[in-house]
């Protein structure tokens, strides 16, 4: 079994271990000093310290050139979370997401994005949101190698209070049920020579592939969903250099026409700019 497949698999059992222990703990007295309990999670922490330590290494000696690739949707979007501000992006290379990017959409006309409050409401409805709902293209063509919708998509957390449950709450037992709880709803793209291509937080139900299909570049695969670790509806897409999300390492993209948008930048991907049979909507 590949190193960083057991690393992974023992980070994950520690990280388990200590939770369990927190939840015990509410019920019964612990055998053991308090203490002694942090042990699992100082295990998993220093996995982890090792594991970033070894990709930062990779990055600094040389990271691989960028892969160009189809914008993975169409119409007025924005970036959040970034490689083009930072690396890694999302704060962590875990689950290859040196390179990731989150977008969410902005469309010209009909109604906004709504903005985070403070207090009221605590959450919103996933509809609220422009890109619940929106079409997500294949960027190449490729091979799918994962396909799953049956997680369900959860309320947006528009306030404080809400991104603090959220994370405090849901995050963790979402870390606790592993990659595929944190990533929710996602596809699995195979798009040749060591490159794969990851989209997340899909839809539940919106899948249009399965397992094996071949794909070509604009071909309809789901939809945009918030299913996971999300806080609204949006996109999140990767790459990376193999099929497993808890041992692969991640890859640098660019978007023809786009290339790579910076938190906070607004880019526009016209329906037929690069793949004319791309359907609108199914």
């Amino acid at each position: 079994m590949d190193r960083r497949k057991i690393a992974a698999k023992v980070q994950y059992a520690l990280w388990v271990v200590f939770f369990a222990q927190i939840v015990v703990g509410f019920f019964v007295e612990l055998p053991y000093n308090y203490w002694l309990s942090w042990l699992p999670a100082l295990g998993a922490m220093g996995i982890g310290l090792v594991t970033a330590r070894s990709v930062r290494h990779r990055i600094e000696t040389g990271a691989p050139p960028p892969v160009a690739v189809e914008p993975p949707v169409t119409g007025r979007w924005s970036a959040v979370n970034s490689p083009a501000d930072k690396v890694p992006s999302h704060g962590t290379h875990s689950l290859a997401q040196t390179y990731a990017i989150d977008i969410v959409a902005e469309p010209a006309e009909g109604p906004e994005r709504p903005a985070p409050v403070w207090f009221w409401p605590v959450a919103r409805r996933n509809r609220d949101y422009p890109a619940f709902g929106a079409p997500l293209y294949a960027v190449a063509g490729a091979t799918v190698v994962h396909a799953e919708d049956g997680q369900r998509d959860h309320l947006s957390r528009s306030s404080l209070a809400g991104v603090l449950y959220f994370w405090l709450v849901e995050g963790v037992g979402r870390t606790i049920g592993g990659s595929r709880r944190v990533v929710g709803n996602h596809i699995v793209l195979d798009l040749g020579e060591g490159t794969y291509a990851v989209y997340a937080h899909v839809q539940r139900g919106s899948l249009r592939v399965r397992p094996g299909d071949e794909v070509e570049p604009g071909h309809l695969l789901g939809h945009c969903g918030n299913s996971g670790n999300s806080t609204q509806p949006h996109v999140h897409f990767q790459l990376m250099d193999g099929p497993d999300l808890e041992t692969a390492r991640g890859i640098p993209f660019t978007w023809h026409g786009v290339g790579v948008p910076a938190a906070g930048e607004t880019f526009t991907v016209d329906a037929d700019a690069s793949a004319p049979a791309r359907p609108q909507d199914a």
